[in-house]
This record gives structure tokens, C-alpha cells and sequence, in this order.
């Protein structure tokens, strides 16, 4: 006869997923610096040396949370992109949905706007994440795509135009959330956001 198979400790197997979402809550509010791993652990309901054994560090919990926001929303825009009928309805496509997954995380976007460029401990290695380089290198391939058949500029520096959009990503995404936080409404719609982004576009269209 089988013997009964044992069941892991109640919240046992989500201690990890706890942690993540503790260090997201209060690093969101409190900022990185003023959030200790002793208050993540005491906020996911576990210990420091759990928090360690999963990430190594404050840091590297914060590089983790990064890293699996993104993977979903990469996965997400890749049909995205293969549907969308120009190279130009994809850049917009997956800027907007950039933006949008990140408002309906308001603390993951306090995150990535605050907290996504901070310098890794005393080394001057920026905190730059795959999934971030992974979205990054999307854009500036469709760049490099729209330059070889016509739709953007071949004068322009494609990586440049990858930091100019992103830029205006960051910036809008700010604006709404920093409004949201002071309880006022949106300084603009979905809809003004798809249009700025067709303006930028087109404006780095071919001479």
C-alpha cells in the first residue's frame, strides 16, 4: 500500500511569492532604501534567512521583482506584435500596452518609475534588468525592421530613438500616476496616449 503523501506546511511553498509581494508593498510606499529586509520578512509573515535563501539580498529581491513583472507583459506583446499590420501599429501597440499593465500595478510602475534605475550596492553597475533589456531590444528591433523597409528614418540612430520613445513612456506613465496619488483625475486618456505615440512615430519617418 502507497503510504500517504505528506502536504508541504500551511504557506510554506508561497514564503517566496509573500516576500515578493511584501517587498513590492512597502518598497512602493517607503522607497527602497527605507524598506528593511527585517520589515519585508515581518510583512510577508517569514524570516530574514528565508528572504535570503531565495534572493540573496534586499537587492536581488528587488532585481526578481523586476524581472517577473516583465516576463508576462514580454510574453504578452510578442502576438501582439506578429498581428499588428506595420511595423509604426506595433511600436504604438506595445508602448500603450507598456503603459497600461504597468497602471494596473500601481506599485510596480512606483517601482519601475522610482526605484528601476538605482545603482546595484557601491558598484557602478545600473540595475537593469533581462526582461527590461528584452523589451528594450524589441523596440530598437522594430526600429531597425522599420528603417529597412521604409517607415522610419535611415538618418536617425536607432538606438536613439528607442531611449526617445521609452522616454516619453516613462514621462506619461509619471504624469498619471503622480496625479493618481494626489487624488486627480488623469491629465489624459488612453486614447491621447496612442495619439502622442502616432505623432512621435510618424515624426521619425522617413526624410
Amino acid at each position: 500500500m502507497r503510504a500517504p503523501r505528506r502536504s508541504k506546511p500551511a504557506g510554506a511553498a508561497g514564503s517566496r511569492e509573500r516576500l515578493l509581494g511584501a517587498a513590492k508593498r512597502l518598497m512602493a510606499e517607503a522607497g527602497y532604501e527605507r524598506s528593511s529586509t527585517a520589515a519585508i520578512a515581518r510583512e510577508a509573515g517569514t524570516s530574514e534567512s528565508q528572504l535570503v535563501r531565495y534572493f540573496g539580498s534586499k537587492a536581488g529581491l528587488l532585481e526578481t521583482i523586476f524581472d517577473e513583472s516583465w516576463v508576462p507583459l514580454n510574453t504578452r506583446i510578442a502576438p501582439l506584435v506578429a498581428a499588428a499590420p506595420t511595423v509604426r501599429e506595433a511600436m504604438i501597440t506595445i508602448l500603450s500596452t507598456m503603459i497600461g499593465a504597468l497602471e494596473r500595478d500601481p506599485n510596480l510602475a512606483k517601482l519601475f518609475l522610482f526605484e528601476g534605475r538605482r545603482v546595484r550596492g557601491d558598484s557602478a553597475e545600473i540595475l537593469l534588468t533581462q526582461g527590461f533589456r528584452d523589451f528594450a531590444t524589441l523596440l530598437l528591433r522594430l526600429i531597425q525592421r522599420g528603417q529597412r523597409d521604409g517607415s522610419f528614418s535611415r538618418t536617425l540612430k536607432p538606438q536613439a530613438m528607442t531611449s526617445a520613445l521609452l522616454g516619453a513612456a516613462e514621462g506619461m506613465m509619471r504624469d498619471r500616476l503622480v496625479a493618481a496619488q494626489q487624488n486627480q483625475p488623469s491629465p489624459f486618456r488612453e486614447a491621447h496616449i496612442r495619439a502622442v505615440f502616432s505623432a512621435l512615430i510618424a515624426g521619425l519617418g522617413p526624410d
